[in-house]
């Protein structure tokens, strides 16, 4: 059993290198607030990957293969990711689009932001279902290591998000404000990229 939660493991470590929108979210949110804060966006990732991954495993990205299905969360998930891209981008100039996030974070407060963030996609239970499937065929997974596995992969997620957290937090302490707020307008504007490219999936896909 310990083998499946190290494949895991290291399957989800692979996974992570693809940095996304919540893996900048976290640095920004380190960088700017401090490690403690940012570990609450952290936790709030991994809930929610570990929710979409058991959601998965019961057959619900089933449901997320009809095409207005699918659209529909593609169109959320986009415009959230804009949405909050502005807002960090905005909030260098002292202009809050979401008013109250950009002001004195605090771990409730970025706890939420991640959950709406990384809810806000749920075409990642389409994504898991795919993984879990693939290692049920290839490996013949029973259910109980299917959970181990799975347990790897939520680690994973925690792991890594730790890692960019600490790495936020110590080159906060060598940023100067005005390189912080060039930072923050380029994480904001990446973001806006993801949120963008998934607008754009969605016209090639019609």
């Amino acid at each position: 059993m310990l083998k499946r939660y190290f494949n895991g493991l290291r399957f989800g470590m692979l996974l992570q290198i693809a940095i996304g929108p919540m893996c900048l979210m976290v640095f920004n949110t380190a960088k700017n607030a401090g490690f403690a804060v940012a570990m609450s966006l952290v936790l709030a990732v991994a809930l929610v990957d570990a929710f979409y991954i058991a959601l998965a495993s019961i057959g619900v990205s089933k449901l997320l293969e009809k095409d207005s299905v699918k659209k529909t969360f593609k169109v959320v998930g986009a415009l959230v990711l804009i949405l909050f891209g502005l807002n960090i981008i905005l909030g260098v100039f002292g202009i809050n689009l979401i008013p109250g996030l950009n002001l004195k974070p605090t771990s409730s407060s970025v706890f939420i932001q991640g959950l709406v963030m990384t809810l806000s996609n749920p075409l990642t239970i389409a994504f898991w279902g795919s993984v879990l499937t693939t290692k049920i065929i290839e490996e013949q997974f029973d259910r109980k290591e299917l959970l181990v596995f799975s347990c790897g992969l939520v680690s994973a997620t925690l792991l890594f998000m730790t890692f960019v957290a600490i790495l936020g937090t110590i080159l906060s302490n060598f940023i100067s404000p005005a390189v912080a707020n060039v930072l923050n307008i380029f994480v904001g504007a990446l973001i806006i990229y993801f949120g963008l490219k998934m607008l754009l999936k969605k016209e090639k896909a019609e």
